[in-house]
């Protein structure tokens, strides 16, 4: 999995660890990004600010988004992603510990490609992302670039 680029936008400290855990346990941590907020996530991505050096053709294949974020949350920044065309093709899971409906299905509403409820057991978050990964990075296929 040498060239995996997953974009972790998490700002709990515990759950990002947790995360990068459970990648790196099934050989997937290679090139994950973390950042802290909503409107860092979108700095990365668009590469401005403290990104503005950064490659804007080195995307990630997979944006694991958490809901509860500071500055900008994970409904405005997935809107964002979606309304751009360097971005709008990028599958984008939300792993937030809500479980609200309305939560879940607004997300859907504005593009979300999976919504995932992060387990409270340790055994169970671990599985969940290993899944996660195994499914978005080494089976699901990709969008064609042309489009």
């Amino acid at each position: 999995m040498e060239n995996t680029k997953v974009l972790l936008v998490e700002d709990n400290q515990e759950d990002a660890v947790l995360t990068l855990r459970a990648l790196k346990k099934n050989n997937m941590e290679n090139k994950v990004y973390v950042v802290r907020d909503g409107v860092e996530a979108l700095d990365f991505l668009f590469c401005t600010n403290k990104y503005a050096k950064r490659d804007p053709h080195d995307m990630p294949q997979l944006i694991l988004l958490d809901m509860e974020l500071p500055n900008m949350n994970g409904l405005e920044v997935l809107h964002r992603v979606r309304a751009d065309d360097r971005t709008c093709r990028l599958p984008v899971v939300i792993l937030s510990s809500s479980d609200e409906e309305q939560v879940i299905v607004e997300s859907y509403k504005r593009g979300a490609n999976s919504y995932v409820t992060k387990p409270t057991d340790f055994a169970q978050f671990m599985e969940t992302v290993r899944q996660l990964g195994s499914y978005w990075l080494n089976s699901s296929e990709g969008q064609p670039t042309g489009l």
